[in-house]
């Protein structure tokens, strides 16, 4: 028997960083309904086969808590989306006893930095935040064991949801772990996203970054994934604009048309938008979301840009829209243009639970390090490797059929 048999009948927990957001609201009531039958998996990728012959853990196993640095009221946040079109009345009402048993898994999260003054922000945060290094991981991870013990869970995955944290420059304590580990002991101040990747893999816990903040990223923190034995996951969720780039760039390198410019604006509503509406922040999102351009149109060198402004009207909806100039035979230029409109929650939610599905099957299997087969899902996927969507996706299927060749 290998150690994935048996998965299906065991209960995991799944543990969302930013836990009263729309992403991390979406996903309870979807996959309370999904659990339930009452609603079709559509946008589950693992859903289907062949991930399906796979030993996953099933939509009713999962069991949810989290972390948020604010005090809103989950039944806000739902009020929110089904004022918005995103979640349906009906499916608020069923999900209430889900939605219950995870606000009471709720618990206050760490502040980063630079975002202290921020609105509805739990004083309880803010105590945190100013902590040693060193004690706030032992906070999340006394925070993951009490849940673990309480709903006697096989294991639990963290999911990093947090929105986007201000850039940082690189430092060399992140380069290897004995120097982290030195930096930690002497109480220098780390991002949050990195504190929350720590804590989860020295404790144990699968660890997947849905957004462009720093996690488990660097050299240091994957060389502890490695020692401990831990799979992780990441980085930034590839859900909008990006996800069309990597699937519509290929065809001009392969039809060997010459991309001379593409421009993308991005109009952003919900919390979301408000914190990239700071230069500071907007920065560590462009730098992904231009990235897949520069390489599947390297040899033909055109102009990118990508802007990104805060429309609070638009909620949880967001539009893209792109503008691509080319050249092709006979010099001939030409021009092809594209509006993007959707809700980022509805189109994050599902590939959180394929994440956390794929990242307890490691888990369970023994893997550790990097999940190199889930590049499909991200923007700046850590293992590197081509953006190409269509070359992503037959890696991610190739994995599944040798897992599922080994049962």
């Amino acid at each position: 028997m290998t150690r994935d048999q048996g998965q299906a009948q065991e209960r995991t927990g799944l543990w969302l960083v930013g836990a009263r957001g729309a992403i991390s609201t979406s996903l309870l009531y979807g996959l309370s309904a999904v659990a339930r039958g009452e609603l079709e998996p559509t946008g589950i990728v693992t859903a289907r086969p062949p991930w399906d012959a796979l030993d996953l853990a099933p939509f009713d196993a999962w069991v949810l808590g989290g972390h948020d640095i604010c005090t809103r009221d989950l039944s806000r946040a739902a009020g929110e989306l089904v004022a918005m079109g995103v979640l349906g009345a009906d499916q608020v009402v069923a999900g209430a006893e889900a939605a219950a048993a995870y606000e009471a898994h709720l618990r206050p999260g760490l502040l980063d930095g630079p975002d202290v003054g921020m609105a509805d922000l739990d004083p309880r945060s803010s105590e945190l935040g100013a902590l040693p290094p060193r004690e706030q991981i032992a906070a999340l991870q006394a925070d993951w064991k009490a849940f673990g013990e309480a709903e006697g869970l096989k294991r639990t995955v963290v999911v990093l949801l947090a929105s986007t944290e201000a850039a940082r420059e690189a430092r060399e304590e992140w380069e290897r772990l004995e120097d982290l580990e030195a930096a930690l002991d002497a109480g220098t101040p780390q991002p949050a996203s990195l504190l929350y990747a720590y804590a989860a893999l020295d404790a144990g816990h699968p660890l997947v970054n849905f957004t462009p903040n720093l996690g488990a990223s660097t050299p240091a923190l994957r060389e502890l994934a490695l020692a401990r034995g831990v799979p992780h996951a990441g980085r930034d969720g590839k859900t909008g604009e990006t996800l069309v780039k990597s699937a519509l760039a290929p065809m001009f390198a392969q039809r060997a048309l010459r991309v001379l410019a593409w421009e993308g604006y991005n109009m952003l509503g919900n919390r979301d938008g408000e914190v990239l509406d700071d230069p500071a922040h907007r920065v560590a999102k462009l730098r992904n979301k231009d990235e897949v351009l520069r390489q599947l149109l390297s040899g033909s060198d055109p102009h990118t840009r990508v802007g990104i402004d805060f429309v609070p009207s638009l909620g949880d909806w967001k539009t893209a829209w792109d503008f691509i100039h080319f050249e092709g035979f006979l010099g001939a230029r030409m021009s092809l243009q594209f509006t993007w409109q959707g809700s980022d929650s509805a189109l994050a939610a599902p590939l959180v639970i394929d994440l956390a599905r794929l990242a307890a099957l490691a888990h369970a299997r023994g893997e550790a390090g990097v999940m190199e087969h889930t590049a499909f899902f991200f923007k700046a996927p850590l293992a590197g490797g081509t953006h190409d969507l269509s070359m992503q996706y037959a890696r991610l299927q190739d994995y599944a059929m040798q897992r599922s060749k080994t049962r």
